[in-house]
């Protein structure tokens, strides 16, 4: 079933000349292999607690260097760390400190791929929605600056509203939770034998948790932004 599915996607890209049929089948392939490594490195590593956190800074290593290239370039892409970490750090100390999520590998990992794979995807959008706003409206950016803002102040006055479209993913999939979509943290533990309601106060947790990592993986990317730290050349600026 897999293979016909993996063959009918990109089959339609092909047909409607997409430009990313071969892109399909890789992908496809490229999440197998890795969801077989992953699925056996999580089975050894949770019962060892340097192993999960060598795990945990593994997968924050790459969502930080896969969202700062959507954005920019060279050494700037790192400027991601900041939103990808600042983004799920809080959320997952307040999930532990108040009971909500054990602190167990088997807990932790699942949580922090669900948090970081969406800062990922808020960093990513927030940062290059602004950056392509800022080159488009030029010419707004240097009115503001004409009239007296400061460089950050003229930038977010331009880029800030761009940038928050990042979180409408996030919002809707809240706002219609239950009524289109079925996530998958209720659809698992649905699976695994737990009971709705259970399921359905998980599911809430993960996507109120969600929502606020997002929110301020946004802010922080744009004030980055704002602050020309995703420049190709911010690396080499320091």
């Amino acid at each position: 079933m897999l293979a016909v599915l993996v063959a009918g996607a990109a089959v339609v890209a092909w047909v409607g000349r997409l430009g990313y049929a071969a892109a399909v089948v890789t992908a496809c392939v490229r999440a197998a292999v890795q969801l077989a490594v992953v699925s056996l490195v999580i089975a050894w590593a949770i019962g060892v607690l340097p192993a999960v956190v060598a795990f945990l800074l593994l997968m924050y290593g790459v969502a930080t260097y896969t969202a700062g290239r959507r954005i920019t370039k060279g050494w700037a892409v790192w400027w991601a760390a900041l939103p990808m970490a600042a983004g799920p750090v809080p959320v997952l100390l307040l999930l532990v400190g108040s009971g909500a999520a054990r602190l167990e590998g088997i807990v932790l990992i699942p949580i922090t791929g669900i948090l970081l794979g969406g800062c990922l995807t808020a960093t990513a959008l927030a940062g290059k929605r602004a950056v392509d706003e800022l080159v488009q409206r030029r010419g707004e950016v240097e009115a503001a600056l004409a009239l007296g803002f400061s460089p950050r102040d003229a930038h977010l006055e331009i880029c800030r509203r761009a940038a928050a479209q990042a979180l409408v993913p996030a919002l809707d999939q809240t706002r219609t939770v239950g009524l289109v979509v079925l996530p998958g943290a209720f659809v698992g533990m649905l699976l695994g034998g737990a009971g709705p309601i259970e399921a359905g106060v998980v599911q809430l947790v993960v996507l109120v948790a969600l929502l606020a990592a997002e929110a301020v993986a946004v802010l922080v990317t744009t004030e980055l932004v704002a602050r020309g730290r995703f420049a190709a050349d911010a690396g080499q600026r320091g």
